[in-house]
């Protein structure tokens, strides 16, 4: 069984985040509570009425182009893709086929194939007895498909692919690409072969996770092996994934690019992007965010560490506030302090408090930094100071100034702490004396107390060790 090659090609597809539909005015709201409240004689198709292309979702789908380094076509078109289903109004779904606006490029070394623009279906519910209802708030929604080259060969890669491209999504702010409400659906087409010849490859649709993703690959590499092994053929075919059960079932035959029966749509102009300034290459690459792979060049080259880079980048809110922090930092060296503080106190105090970085003030987090870097604060002080002066927007100097707490350098001053922590532990002085240097700990902190964090601990420690070495 060793033996056996596992190639799997991987589909998705992810909602864009558009103020409207694809083809008309309709909010796109696809998760709005109230069905069918955000639908129109176009989106329902009705007769006689004619789609308008958005070009906010254009503009969103050439983003992800340019971010992936694939090549945007001069001249596209959309196509009508005839199947029928209750949840497609028109019995064909607008797609695009020999024309996309991308092609190539490339997401964590997984080649893309190409990048192109269709509708959303509207949304079915079988959970009312026995009936099924169906609700039109989806249908027309824009969404962007991605098919990569059939490159991978291992389900962890195409776990860790659709990941990326998750991160791409939300960081170029085109997709919230939340899996579990079906804005990003993963499809795998995985095959087994003993040859470098590709075998029959089997389609398992929307899965809803990458734990799913990864499961389904697996499991379908077995079940192909053990068939192959068996003498049995398999056949080409769609499957679905039942996570209770943790194995794949039979949906329905393949259907091939000739059964949709693709053709331009005649009530869609051509695409001609040399005629329309907006999609040239230098502006899409103006408005174009950083990506995930930029965003990790340049926090390594602020000294950052790999852990550090991965809890910054892989939230969208965190990576913005740290961005907006750097442009409030007077020294970049400052940077690997800001990191340290945000992956650790600021998230702490996230998850203790139910509170949101969009309510946290980045300048004076900053401010905060540069006291820390400047020795002015402890670092006590600054974690005993964070939420009042992230959350609240209170300076930090001024409230360390009120409260006697900038950090004391004075010997002279930090003399009458040493003595006063020597005369209230005379047990714990004995141990010392008797070799048990630990013991300096304790003191270092009973003096870190009375200062309220405020004394130079290397300066409060190298004066105890003074004077209990007389």
């Amino acid at each position: 069984m060793s033996t056996y090659t596992t190639t799997v090609g991987i589909e998705v597809h992810a909602e864009l985040k558009t103020k409207s539909k694809m083809f008309c005015g309709c909010k796109n709201e696809p998760h709005a509570s109230v069905p069918n409240s955000h639908v129109c004689p176009v989106c329902m198709a009705h007769p006689g009425t004619l789609p308008v292309v958005n070009k906010e979702a254009v503009h969103f789908l050439m983003q992800v182009g340019k971010a992936i380094g694939g090549e945007l076509a001069n001249y596209s078109e959309f196509d009508r893709k005839n199947y029928f289903y209750p949840d497609i109004p028109k019995a064909y779904q607008i797609s695009q086929y020999k024309f996309p606006f991308v092609t190539g490029g490339e997401i964590a070394g997984v080649k893309i194939t190409r990048v192109h623009l269709e509708e959303d279906t509207a949304r079915s519910s079988h959970d009312q007895g026995e009936d099924s209802l169906v609700d039109f708030n989806r249908a027309g929604v824009p969404l962007m498909e991605l098919v990569t080259e059939p490159v991978i060969h291992d389900a962890k890669q195409a776990g860790d692919f659709a990941k990326e491209l998750q991160l791409l999504l939300r960081t170029l702010g085109v997709s919230d690409a939340n899996m579990e409400k079906g804005e990003m659906r993963v499809e795998a087409n995985i095959s087994v072969s003993k040859t470098s010849e590709l075998g029959t490859k089997v389609e398992v649709k929307n899965l809803n996770s990458f734990k799913s993703v990864e499961s389904a690959i697996v499991y379908e590499t077995k079940r192909h092996i053990e068939e192959l092994e068996a003498g049995r053929e398999i056949y080409q075919e769609t499957r679905g994934w039942d996570e209770s059960k943790g194995k794949t079932f039979l949906q329905r035959s393949k259907e091939t690019a000739q059964d949709y029966r693709y053709f331009p749509d005649p009530d869609i102009p051509k695409f001609s992007r040399e005629l329309l300034p907006e999609f040239s290459d230098s502006r899409i690459s103006e408005n174009l965010p950083e990506t995930p792979d930029l965003k990790r060049h340049n926090y390594k080259n602020a000294g950052l560490s790999e852990k550090q880079i991965e809890v910054l980048i892989s939230d969208v809110e965190r990576s913005f506030f740290f961005e907006s922090v750097l442009t409030h930092l007077s020294d970049s060296s400052h940077a690997v302090i800001a990191a340290n503080y945000l992956t650790t106190d600021v998230m702490s105090i996230l998850e203790a408090n139910a509170l949101s970085l969009g309510d946290a003030d980045a300048a004076m987090f900053a401010r905060l930094i540069a006291l820390v870097a400047a020795d002015k604060i402890t670092s006590r002080v600054a974690k005993d100071l964070m939420q009042e002066v992230v959350f609240g927007g209170v300076d930090p100097e001024s409230i360390a100034k009120e409260r006697g707490l900038l950090q004391q350098n004075s010997e002279s001053e930090l003399q009458l702490v040493v003595d006063t922590v020597i005369a209230d532990n005379p047990s714990v002085v004995a141990e010392y004396k008797a070799g048990k240097v630990a013991s300096i700990q304790f003191l270092l902190g009973q003096g870190m107390k009375i200062t309220k964090g405020s004394a130079n601990p290397a300066l409060l420690k190298k004066l105890l060790e003074e004077k209990l070495s007389i």
